[in-house]
């Protein structure tokens, strides 16, 4: 059960590395993605897409 968990964490930390990357952000609060926890990167994450549908929102 520990493998299959940590393997799920770690395939959730590579998608969401991998989609911020996709979006021009490499490093936040001079981090780098890569030496974030989950939980960080789902918070970055979700924060990007809250600036991104924000700024869509308001834009002609």
């Amino acid at each position: 059960m520990g493998n299959l968990l940590r393997y799920a964490v770690q395939s959730k930390k590579k998608d969401l590395i991998n989609k911020l990357i996709k979006r021009g952000i490499y490093k936040t609060n001079d981090k780098h993605l890569y030496e974030l926890t989950l939980s960080e990167l789902e918070k970055e994450y979700e924060l990007f897409n809250l600036a991104s549908t924000s700024k869509g929102r308001y834009h002609l």
